[in-house]
């Protein structure tokens, strides 16, 4: 998956890492359009990680978004609301391995990180590894179509 369009947000944790991204991503070659869902950086207020995760998960789930960036406090929250969509994949990462794993094998199309467990720093490098690290497929394309059948009505575990 190349990455054309993506959405980010985050909770009232991880506003300021979300702008630094923002400004990340904005000066990277490859035409990469980041939409913000905010919260605005002005907001003072606490909000619910869900609600943000949820705006964020539905455009990927709907196609409308290429994939997304969900912060919160420890990326965790973002990720299991996120997960509630069927068809996304969110991944919590912590290092340029489980990011590039997250990529190559889970083919993740939605980046959750934590603002409160990362240097900011390194967030953005992370981003960095995530948006230029590709799907793997072959093998790794049988587990995610396994993935994709989990929670439909008739599903059943054939190892």
């Amino acid at each position: 998956m190349q990455f054309k369009r993506i959405g980010i947000s985050s909770d009232h944790a991880a506003k300021d890492l979300k702008q630094m991204i923002i400004d990340f991503v904005n000066v990277l070659e490859g035409d990469i359009e980041i939409v913000d869902y905010g919260p605005a950086i002005e907001v003072n207020k606490s909000v619910d990680y869900p609600d943000y995760a949820a705006m964020i998960a539905e455009q990927v789930a709907q196609g409308k978004l290429d994939g997304g960036i969900c912060l919160c406090g420890t990326g965790i929250g973002m990720s299991i609301a996120a997960n509630k969509f069927q068809g996304i994949r969110a991944t919590v990462t912590w290092d340029q391995f489980s990011t590039r794993m997250a990529r190559e094998h889970n083919n993740s199309n939605l980046l959750c990180m934590g603002a409160r467990t990362l240097n900011h720093h390194r967030a953005v490098e992370l981003v960095k590894i995530w948006l230029e690290t590709p799907f793997g497929g072959d093998r790794h394309q049988l587990r995610l179509d396994k993935l994709s059948e989990i929670g439909k009505k008739n599903f059943k575990i054939e190892p």
